[in-house]
């Protein structure tokens, strides 16, 4: 694979990362409630969650999805329902507690388990590896280790992207650091969580 190639790839990933959706959302809100603490569970989910995606693709399922209007349509509204359950509990995190009160500690392995899980079960994301991760490859040298080297570049940016959104986050944290406030901001991050939910379900077969 040639520098130029791969340099192209890295580019396009970037620009497709940056774009917020679904996941994006989640690591939004836990980082606007739980501050840094939600860093690292977070960052890992989603780069697993990218790992199991693009493996889960290279090994036909994206292809499967492409071809099965039953299965995509499963696998999208239990992408959907579970982002509804979690900005359900996060809109109703605190309710009828007093302000001054602190907001709850989530434990680090259920922001891992969220971020892990709506990563990998997002069927746009498997058919967009099928579709994107090929035409970077050169047929005329080994397949899979090109197949390896763009999915470890795309997971390592996956990260990194995961890390910037931690971090603005965070400082919006600071700024507006009290109880009530960091409460009504749960209560939007909440509400973006529903509503990609809903859009989720309700948005076509494939973008």
């Amino acid at each position: 694979m040639a520098f130029e190639t791969w340099l192209a790839f890295a580019a396009a990933s970037m620009l497709l990362l940056i774009i917020p959706g679904p996941t994006v959302l989640m690591v939004i809100s836990y980082s606007l409630s739980q501050g840094k603490r939600a860093a690292v569970a977070s960052v890992t989910g989603v780069m697993l969650g990218d790992m199991f995606a693009i493996t889960a693709a290279l090994a036909g399922l994206g292809a499967v999805l492409a071809t099965s209007a039953m299965l995509f349509q499963i696998m999208k509204y239990i992408g959907a329902a579970y982002l509804i359950y979690i900005g359900i509990k996060m809109w109703r995190t605190n309710s009828g507690v007093a302000a001054q009160v602190e907001m709850p500690v989530v434990p680090a392995k259920r922001i891992f388990r969220d971020t892990l899980l709506v990563t990998t079960f997002n069927p746009k994301g498997m058919l967009f590896f099928v579709a994107f991760l090929p035409q970077f490859v050169d047929q005329t040298q080994p397949v899979l280790t090109q197949f390896f080297i763009l999915g470890l570049t795309f997971v390592t940016l996956g990260g990194i992207n995961t890390l910037f959104w931690v971090s603005m986050a965070g400082g919006l944290r600071k700024v507006v650091n009290g109880p009530s406030t960091l409460k009504r901001l749960n209560k939007v991050g909440g509400t973006g969580l529903l509503g990609a939910g809903i859009f989720t379900a309700l948005s076509g077969r494939v973008s």
